[in-house]
């Protein structure tokens, strides 16, 4: 059995009176990085309660269920999984009991030798009761020799391949944990109870989430970290030595909330940078510029910044269109993307538009959109893409299709103009991306850009990933 690939948030508070809700809140704060389940493990006088469920947060979770999580330590995590059933047996935080108590995990990122992981602990007699790649991370530390629970985590470490931000939850300790190349985002925050004046230690996939909760933004738990928090006080060290770093790129183009802070960056800001060096590389003349929502806003105001050209909302999005529209018929079928995007005739009619978008996967869905704005009557329609071609999965935790899915990968940036029937199609260069994160760093030793350029920073371990098909 395959371990399947998710995509989700993690989240943590130590000492705090209202450690589940704050918890709550900051998964509220990080839904967008997982919608089909939720869950959170509080520590009460040292055992674990409890809650998790399918759905949103605020779906899963209400007066009844917060107020039985009870104690002042929580970790909470929200999923998305990208393969195989979203089934309760695979819902985060994953609990056991081990080394003399209740430890439970929450896991952002995916490891790539997962397979071969869950057939050695199969083979010495461990028994699986869901389809993800976290459970092996607990099977593996039952099976260390000491009792020491942050001894045993750092003994499990070296064994896992591939992207993970893990914060674990024991009978009296919070461990914050995250792999040497830097993958994924997880940071560190304080938040000082207004009532009590103590200090609650706070760790989290995002500082959206930080900010929620009116925590202050401490500092990134760092790559090959492992920080961890008990009565005694905070406590780090380096569990290895430092490697080449690989941060995922694709948590500025896409992944993360605009308002975050992610790899010491500000994606807001890194975004109308993208947008800036797309006009600067593929600039043309145009009436408009603007962008499909939301994924595109803010480097359609980059780049109508750099050009000059007027911005303006020329498609509304209808945000209370769930992912999960029921189609009741064939007949309101052929509406396609109109269900959740209007374009804005008085805006785009008669105009030379350049319409921007953060990424194109399959192309059917910008197809889709450039055929709204040539009917709300525009002369020209210009694509624009504020990322590279995407020419190849992600094994490290975020949901991209299989390479044979992507059109980039098996068609030229002639043929995908055709395709979506745009006037001109451009993206944004690989050197234009990097130069727009990096700063005065040298992003292309930094950063993780596979999906763009094919260069997978770890091994691969099955074929099927060497040819670019995700197991």
């Amino acid at each position: 059995m395959k371990a399947w690939r998710e995509e989700c948030a993690i989240f943590g508070v130590w000492n705090s009176p209202e450690a589940a809700r704050l918890t709550y809140l900051g998964l509220y704060a990080l839904q967008h990085r997982g919608q089909e389940a939720a869950g959170i493990v509080s520590l009460s006088e040292g055992q674990h309660l409890a809650h998790k469920g399918l759905g949103l947060v605020a779906d899963v979770f209400g007066e009844p269920e917060l107020n039985r999580l009870k104690g002042r330590a929580a970790i909470g995590h929200t999923r998305y999984s990208t393969h195989g059933a979203n089934q309760l047996a695979n819902v985060q935080p994953m609990t056991a009991n081990l080394l003399n108590g209740p430890v439970a995990l929450a896991h952002n990122g995916n490891l790539v030798n997962a397979d071969q992981l869950r057939a050695q602990l199969q083979r010495q007699g461990a028994i699986f009761q869901g389809t993800n790649d976290t459970e092996c991370v607990l099977h593996l530390i039952s099976h260390t020799q000491t009792n020491d629970f942050r001894e045993a985590i750092e003994t499990v470490l070296p064994r896992l391949e591939g992207a993970y931000s893990f914060v674990f939850l024991s009978h009296d300790k919070l461990v914050a944990a995250r792999d040497p190349y830097g993958f994924r985002p997880m940071v560190l925050g304080r938040k000082v109870d207004e009532t009590s004046g103590e200090t609650a230690t706070v760790i989290a996939s995002e500082t959206c989430a930080l900010d929620l909760i009116g925590a202050q933004y401490i500092r990134e738990i760092e790559p090959g970290e492992i920080f961890w928090v008990d009565h005694e006080g905070e406590h780090s060290q380096k569990w290895t030595a430092p490697q080449k770093l690989a941060r995922c790129v694709f948590e500025h183009v896409y992944f993360s909330r605009p308002d975050s802070i992610v790899f010491g960056q500000s994606v807001y800001e890194s975004r109308k940078q993208f947008g800036r060096w797309l006009s600067r590389e593929s600039g043309v003349p145009a009436d408009v510029v603007i962008p499909v929502p939301d994924s595109g806003v803010p480097a359609a105001i980059g780049y109508a910044a750099e050009s000059g050209i007027p911005f303006e909302f020329g498609i509304i999005r209808n945000h209370y269109v769930g992912r999960t529209f029921i189609q009741p018929s064939q007949s309101v079928r052929n509406f396609g993307v109109k269900i959740k995007l209007n374009p804005q005739t008085a805006i785009l009619s008669g105009k030379r538009v350049i319409v921007v978008d953060d990424s194109l996967v399959r192309g059917t869905t910008s197809q889709k959109i450039v055929r709204l704005i040539r009917q709300a009557g525009a002369k020209e329609v210009h694509m624009r893409i504020a990322s590279p071609p995407t020419t190849g999965p992600c094994f490290y935790g975020v949901d991209t299709p299989q390479k044979s899915q992507l059109i980039a990968s098996h068609q030229s940036v002639e043929q995908i103009r055709k395709f979506i029937e745009a006037d001109t199609l451009a993206y944004l260069s690989l050197p234009g991306l990097f130069a727009a994160v990096g700063g005065q760093e040298t992003p292309q030793k930094t950063f993780c850009a596979a999906c763009f350029d094919g260069n997978y920073p770890t091994p691969l371990y099955n074929e099927n990933a060497k040819e670019g098909v995700r197991s």
